[in-house]
């Protein structure tokens, strides 16, 4: 069954020849809130959602129910590689509006495409050591290696998250961003891979806490 999803999953990215960037969303921050960036590929990005039913808007949503004061910007791009979501870095930032915390949510279209841990590791630390030269907190939002790739590569990936989160201070490890999601049929869209509105739902409910300490919002 999974092996099944991971190979209609790999298929469907390959279609991804030009991915549009997902605009950050509008709204204004009052003076004393924390702004949020949501920088991931299409699990992050809203892929086939409605305006609103995003991640970045979700997690806005449920926070701001919370009583929290903050903004959440979706800075994700389908189809991103960790290569790709290293070379637009100064897009992503562009607005000259510093977040306070960036989830880093990038790594999974490597591993479709089985490309080497080693240089998705790579990558991920200059995006890291990028906003870390700012003063940005990283939410390190992690990935698992399909079982059809093998177990050396499955150990190898699966370790690029944590060792990273080891070796920074203010990176905060989320150890799975579809925990609770990946597989289960009535949470997922009829491609079987992105999360549909419930899915994101469960996605922002488990990642909340990590959010609420990683941005310092109590």
């Amino acid at each position: 069954m999974f092996l099944r999803i991971i190979l209609s999953f790999f298929l469907v990215f390959t279609f991804f020849i030009g991915p549009t960037p997902v605009k950050a969303q509008d709204g204004e921050m009052s003076e004393n809130a924390k702004m949020i960036l949501a920088y991931g590929d299409s699990l992050m990005a809203g892929y086939n959602l409605q305006k609103g039913e995003d991640f970045a808007s979700q997690l806005e949503d449920a926070l701001i129910s919370d009583g929290h004061d903050v903004i959440v910007k979706n800075a994700s791009i389908s189809g991103d590689t960790t290569a790709s979501g290293l070379s637009r870095l100064e897009w992503a930032l562009e607005s000259g509006e510093e977040p306070d915390l960036v989830i880093l949510g990038l790594g999974a279209n490597d591993m479709l495409r089985a490309l080497p841990p080693a240089s998705a590791k790579e990558n991920l630390r200059e995006i890291i050591e990028h906003f870390k030269s700012e003063d940005i907190a990283v939410l390190l939002a992690g990935m698992k290696a399909a079982p059809n790739l093998g177990e050396s590569y499955r150990t190898e990936f699966d370790a690029i998250y944590p060792e990273l989160a080891d070796t920074y201070d203010n990176v905060t490890l989320y150890p799975f961003f579809l925990e609770d999601v990946a597989t289960v049929k009535e949470l997922n869209l009829e491609d079987g891979i992105h999360p549909n509105l419930e899915g994101i739902n469960i996605i922002v409910e488990n990642i909340k806490p990590y959010v609420v300490e990683a941005a310092k919002l109590d």
